[in-house]
């Protein structure tokens, strides 16, 4: 744990700012994973700071997502154009 806070620090991931008071606060949680290889030996041990995305309410919290997808023929069309 100490050495994924480390590098979400060292990396500047986010950034202290002071609390809205007409807003709610997302929480966030550990979530820990073992790595196993096909002997079901552990490789290693993974562990992750996520937040509680499920806690939003849409309109209240956020107004709108962007989630950047390329399709197959968007990407196909620019090499074509490239070539």
């Amino acid at each position: 744990m100490m050495e994924e806070y480390k590098s979400i620090a060292n990396n500047s991931v986010w950034e202290v700012v002071p609390r809205p008071t007409d807003k709610s606060v997302v929480g966030s949680r550990w979530i820990f994973k073992v790595k196993h290889v096909g002997d079901r030996s552990i490789v290693k041990y993974r562990e992750k700071y996520m937040p509680k995305g499920y806690s939003q309410v849409e309109g209240i919290d956020y107004e709108e997502t962007f989630a950047p997808v390329a399709r197959h023929s968007s990407i196909r069309s620019i090499f074509a154009l490239a070539t």
